[in-house]
């Protein structure tokens, strides 16, 4: 019988590596990546059977990247692996289409069941934040839109510019025009009713769209 096959992404290279050796005991390990849109392609041309993805990551983030992944590949399960103790990226994260939402600080174990019910059909949520996911799911259900008040690509740009890209860099990353990246930072700003960038690069920091370290300052 052949092995699952799995790809991981993790922007720290130890917890990758430790990932790896961890899985590669019971599954087919096709490769290890450190940033969203390289998971994304990764995905793409590998076809695995299940992604162990972080949340934050540069370039693009792992709710973003389980879009992407799910929209171009739905046989594939993705596992949401991350130190964020928090039910609302939890409904973000099933919402965008992941299978599981575990912790960092949980036992090896515990990623590998949370595995094993995703190809099985079935959701894990860790036990460590479940009990505050009800709430959540109502508030979320009284307003639908306060969730997600950007679009895909919007949130795409809005991280790129909390990582300190410029325009044109944008533009390049993601194949559109700088005219078209423009107009997204614009419809953000009025959308959100923000002033500034640095309000726009707050705003990414709330969502946790990217985190701290991946923040080099707003570019213009």
């Amino acid at each position: 019988m052949a092995l699952c096959t799995v790809l991981l992404a993790d922007d720290h290279t130890i917890v990758a590596e430790g990932l790896e050796k961890l899985l590669s005991e019971r599954f087919k390990v096709l490769g290890k990546f450190h940033d969203g849109r390289a998971l994304t392609a990764a995905a793409e041309r590998l076809r695995p059977d299940v992604v162990v993805t972080d949340i934050s990551m540069p370039l693009l983030n792992g709710l973003d990247a389980v879009r992407k992944i799910k929209t171009s590949l739905p046989r594939t399960k993705v596992v949401v692996l991350t130190m964020h103790a928090d039910p609302q990226l939890a409904v973000q994260a099933f919402r965008s289409g992941a299978s599981a939402y575990l912790l960092k600080v949980s036992a090896g174990e515990e990623l590998v069941r949370a595995i094993g019910e995703a190809l099985q059909g079935r959701v894990y949520l860790s036990p460590l934040i479940s009990k505050d996911l009800i709430s959540v799911l109502l508030e979320a259900k009284r307003d639908p839109a306060a969730m997600s008040p950007l679009t895909p690509r919007q949130r795409e740009v809005l991280q790129l510019i909390a990582e300190g890209r410029t325009m044109k860099e944008i533009a390049s990353i993601l194949n559109i025009s700088h005219r078209t990246a423009e107009t997204h930072k614009y419809a953000m700003m009025e959308h959100l009713g923000l002033d500034t960038t640095a309000d726009l690069i707050q705003y990414a920091l709330r969502l946790k769209l990217i985190s701290e370290e991946f923040h080099s300052g707003p570019a213009v």
